[in-house]
């Protein structure tokens, strides 16, 4: 069977991934969630997970991490970057392809105390069947993660480039084409919790991802490795106050399963 992200898999791991704005985001969203997992050793499910750039650092403080993905080219990679880690971490980490509307059937029934799925659900037509898969697989009290693109922020980058007709049409727009070319639509974080509700998770928290690090992008400015840790800090004062997690580019909204 054809692999649709085979040739985003080198643009995903080597481009997105790796650059300075690629690690905030990582660094942000590990934090916020050590806020709300159970500790270590407890069992993360990371669907529709890549080559592992989310839940690497999990594995790395002991988690036991499960990565579900339908690419074979991302897997790939994935094995790539726990081949290199240091020794134990691989031992650690399980590597299973197939959708994420059969997670339970793929995972045997079993219930996990972490459950992510962060970039997917920007890449479907309808979030509903992959967000019931993921509630289905948490065990109760256990963590439900969605990273999402926010519906609010649309007409932002558009007008920053200048696109001046694209922005106005951003007010009320629901898709775009993303920056590795990859059409993307956007939610809202009242509609994601609801649809987490639907499945029996209680929505818990929400942050923003990538404000001011997407911003100075967009305005021309590219990020620097010096600026990695001071950007990280800020994004994530940022990420859980009124008004500017309201204005990140993305949102991470966290529920717990009842």
């Amino acid at each position: 069977m054809r692999d649709p992200w085979a040739s985003l898999a080198d643009p995903f791991v080597e481009g997105a991934y790796a650059t300075v704005k690629g690690r905030v985001r990582t660094q942000v969203i590990h934090q916020q969630l050590l806020d709300h997992l159970a500790p270590p050793p407890a069992a993360i499910l990371d669907v529709g997970g890549g080559a592992g750039h989310q839940s690497r650092p999990l594995a790395q403080i002991g988690y036991d991490v499960t990565i579900l993905d339908s690419s074979p080219a991302m897997l790939e990679r994935a094995e790539r970057l726990f081949a290199n880690d240091v020794p134990g971490v691989r031992q650690r980490v399980t590597l299973l392809q197939g959708g994420g509307e059969d997670a339970a059937t793929l995972v045997g029934e079993r219930a996990f105390d972490g459950v992510l799925c962060h970039g997917v659900v920007m890449y479907l037509a309808d979030p509903a069947p992959l967000i019931a898969s993921l509630s289905a697989c948490a065990r109760s009290g256990g963590v439900v993660s969605l990273v999402a693109l926010n519906a609010q922020t649309m007409a932002v980058r558009p007008a920053l480039e200048r696109r001046w007709s694209d922005a106005v049409s951003g007010f009320d727009a629901r898709h775009e084409r993303g920056v590795l070319g990859v059409d993307t639509r956007a939610d809202t974080v009242e509609e994601l919790s609801g649809l987490l509700q639907d499945g029996g998770v209680e929505p818990e928290a929400w942050y923003g991802v990538w404000l001011f690090s997407d911003l100075a992008e967009l305005a021309g400015t590219p990020l620097s490795a010096g600026d990695l840790e001071g950007v990280a800090a800020v994004e994530l004062l940022a990420a859980s106050r009124d008004p500017y997690r309201q204005l990140s580019r993305l949102f991470h909204l966290l529920g717990r399963r009842r």
